[in-house]
């Protein structure tokens, strides 16, 4: 990819999270993006999800990610434009129960999920 290519990958990157209080940037198959959003689903978070196998320049956004981020994996979340990180981030996060208040501050949560 052309520089020019992973700047406008990296623009429209950074206008999808900016544009939403939570961004999971997944894979249909994956099955740690499927536990993320499992989990999101199950705490009642409203998020926009991403997949990079079914869109167009997929892996245009993948590659302004791993520049962005520094993460090369799916999924990638992103809380109030955050990156919070992958699966094993975002369920650490969880546990330590630091999840649930940053999803509330975002405005993703309509009612404080009681513990799953």
């Amino acid at each position: 990819m052309s520089k020019e290519e992973i700047q406008m990958a990296m623009n429209k990157t950074k206008e999808i999270v900016s544009s939403h209080p939570v961004v999971v940037f997944s894979k249909t198959y994956c099955r740690y993006c499927q536990r993320v959003k499992q989990l999101l689903t199950q705490l009642g978070a409203s998020f926009k999800v991403f997949e990079l196998d079914e869109i167009s320049h997929g892996s245009e956004i993948q590659s302004a990610l791993s520049e962005w981020t520094g993460q090369s994996t799916v999924p990638s979340v992103f809380i109030k434009g955050k990156h919070i990180g992958g699966s094993d981030k975002v369920m650490e996060t969880y546990k330590q129960d630091k999840l649930v208040p940053l999803l509330t501050e975002a405005g993703a949560l309509a009612n404080i999920p009681s513990k799953l």
